[in-house]
């Protein structure tokens, strides 16, 4: 399947008529082309009709980005350049927006097209009624090598924009792209779960959003693993339950959406739903998918209201608690027959559930976990049903949360009927569920998969050690951490400063286009409100995730901060962790304090002191393209802030060999 809706070599190009570029155009769309969408196309087929006579090459139109879910106007190969075009008819000025869109459009083409990587890629952006800016054409000489920052033009400077670079290219006959292997390059993309949320709900698949490497392949594997499953079951009016692990970035959660995506296709097959616990990883997929497909009708000239729109997206992802209440109403089994539970391992123990259904449902007796309890929903169909469990190891990071041994316990008192499917890394340590694997009854028909568990990071396009490095870290695996930086330092920029001001300057030059970045800090890092960064003000994590860089609210202005708790199962491209006195490095070994009023208390739960330790493990693992760790200097003149607080851990991170800032 072409991913252009038209191509021809240049020549071919200039002498075709612009009545039969626009029919192949039409025709490739699938869909009713609006007036004004075939005015654009016959402008640009025009203006390029007059820019490009004496060049030689291959273009392409409406060429395909999966990752974000939306088309380059036009694709230029011309000599050792891809020139991305991204024409705004009509518009007399170069809106910022409109320069970051072409940009990332050809950061894309660079780090996730493989037959981008080493060519010069050019952005222009042509608004036709502006002034014209033809300037400089400098190429950044670093692991961002390569990729222009856009050139501006206006209908008549899109040829000067063209000979610009490739003057200041300078290429060899020799190292010209051959169109029909670039064309023919894999497309192998990582993108963020904002990303493939919004083009999995557009119909696109998980092969389109994932790499095709061998340490990627696991993704697609897991996800055909749980499609037998729900097959199976389906088949054989049976129940199954799956454990889905993965280490930080490993795409659990892409594969849980692809599931419940593919499965609403069919209107005539049993839905299935998205669940999570995790309220501000829906709040921000739900308003990121209403925001997309209320876009995609208008550009189709239908419209839908933010409503209509949101309505249908509650039906594909929902909070957990909401789907719980709903059927504690009753006990009618659910409208769905497969549910897909993002961070299982987050459901509420049988304490935390029987306090909350006495305090807010009036119900003083409750004597079920959460897990236990959703499981009970989904066993009340007749005949099938399967649940997706996708764990992250050490990732608990609240009061109350059970881990997956309690889903492992509420199958052994209740559920012995159900099949049980599991990754074989459930016995890790950090996923705490061996004693109640040990106690499993014989009677559940277990089955053990080597495909359910994602072994490999791919938040990090760039470094895929990084998540095992954290964990090295984290754990005081000195050596080891010291190993994989130094496999991960010369792709993946982590650096170390005690300078806050230094560190944001450091994230605002390394980002590109619309690439997002912000400061992230624990939930109990109180005392960095002396720097300006108050981890207890209000803060919304839509408007950080989702608003451009003009609003005040965005991750982009470095003002509010996001905990753990708000980007837990969310990424940035580029992060600023600043470190608190929470949690701090002492006669090699980790401290963890809470701050009390005036002074920080020693935390000594062995649970409340794995969840701050999480929370740094959570925190450290949400950065794509790189990382810098604030460690502040403290202040002798307030007791609360001692440069004792913050010197050992500083210390620490130096040694692994962090690069200083």
């Amino acid at each position: 399947m072409n991913r252009y809706y038209y191509s021809a070599e240049l020549d071919q190009f200039l002498v075709q008529s612009p009545a039969e570029i626009l029919g192949i155009l039409t025709g490739e769309s699938g869909f009713s082309v609006e007036q004004t969408q075939a005015t654009a196309w016959l402008t640009q087929i025009d203006l390029l009709k007059r820019a490009l006579p004496g060049l030689v090459g291959r273009i392409y139109f409406e060429y395909s980005i999966p990752r974000l879910g939306r088309r380059i106007d036009v694709v230029l190969i011309v000599a050792n350049v891809v020139f991305v075009l991204e024409f705004k008819v009509g518009d007399d000025r170069f809106t910022a927006y409109a320069v970051d869109q072409v940009w990332d459009y050809a950061l894309d083409l660079k780090n996730f097209h493989e037959t981008s990587h080493e060519p010069v890629v050019a952005p222009i952006l042509i608004a036709t009624e502006a002034r014209a800016r033809i300037g400089n054409v400098p190429l950044v000489r670093d692991v961002d090598s390569l990729v222009s920052p856009p050139l501006q033009a206006n209908a008549d400077g899109i040829r000067q924009s063209i000979d610009a670079v490739l003057a200041f290219v300078q290429s060899d006959v020799s190292d010209n792209i051959d169109p029909n292997a670039w064309d023919g390059g894999r497309y192998a993309p990582t993108p963020t779960i904002i990303e493939a949320a919004t083009a999995l709900y557009g119909h696109h698949s998980v092969a389109e959003l994932s790499r095709a490497d061998a340490s990627a392949r696991n993704l697609r594997e897991t996800a055909t693993a749980i499609r037998s499953v729900i097959s199976r079951s389906q088949s054989a009016n049976e129940k199954s339950i799956c454990f889905v692990t993965g280490v930080p970035g490993a795409g659990k959660t892409l594969v849980g959406l692809d599931i419940a995506a593919q499965r609403t296709e069919d209107l005539h097959d049993p839905r299935s739903v998205f669940l999570s616990g995790n309220g501000p990883l829906v709040e921000i997929l739900q308003e990121a998918l209403t925001r997309d497909q209320v876009s995609r009708e208008r550009e189709r000239g239908r419209r839908v209201t933010k409503t209509e729109a949101r309505r249908s997206v509650k039906k594909f992802i929902q909070i957990v608690h909401h789907y719980r209440d709903e059927y504690l109403k009753d006990d009618r089994p659910p409208y769905d027959h497969v549910a897909i539970f993002d961070e299982a391992q987050r459901a509420w123990n049988l304490a935390e559930t029987a306090s909350f259904m006495k305090r807010k449902k009036g119900r003083p007796h409750f004597k079920q976990s959460e897990s236990e309890f959703l499981i009970s929903c989904l066993d009340r169909h007749p005949d099938w049903a399967v649940i997706v469990c996708l764990i992250g190891g050490g990732q608990e990071i609240n009061r109350g949360e059970a881990g997956i041994g309690e889903w492992i316990e509420s199958i052994n008192r209740a559920f012995r009927h159900w099949n049980v499917y599991i990754s074989p890394r459930l016995t890790d340590s950090e996923y705490a569920a061996v004693r109640s694997l040990n106690q499993i009854v014989t009677e559940n028909r277990v089955v053990t998969d080597d495909r359910l568990h994602l072994g490999v990071s791919m938040r990090s396009f760039r470094a895929e050690n990084v998540s095992a490095f954290v964990k090295a870290i984290l754990d005081l695996e000195l050596d080891e951490a010291t190993d994989l930086y130094a496999t991960i330092k010369d792709k993946y920029p982590l650096v170390l400063t005690r300078d806050l001001n230094a560190a944001k300057d450091w994230l605002r030059a390394k980002a590109r286009g619309g690439e997002r970045y912000g400061i992230l800090a624990s939930s109990s890092a109180e005392r960095l409100k002396a720097k300006g960064l108050n981890v207890k003000a209000p803060m919304n994590p839509v408007h950080w995730f989702l608003e451009g860089k003009e609003d005040v609210r965005s991750s982009y202005f470095l003002e509010d901060v996001a905990t753990e708790f708000h980007c837990q199962g969310l990424e940035l491209d580029w992060t600023c962790v600043a470190w608190d006195a929470d949690l701090r490095y002492s006669h090699s070994n980790w401290q963890t304090y809470s701050f009390r009023s005036a002074s920080w208390q020693n935390v000594n739960k062995p649970e409340r002191k794995q969840f701050l330790k999480n929370a740094y493990r959570v925190l450290l693992t949400r950065a794509r393209q790189g990382m810098v760790i604030v460690v502040p200097t403290g202040e002798n003149a307030d007791a609360t802030r001692k440069p004792a607080y913050y010197d050992e851990t500083y210390e620490y991170l130096k040694h692994v060999g962090l690069e200083i800032l």
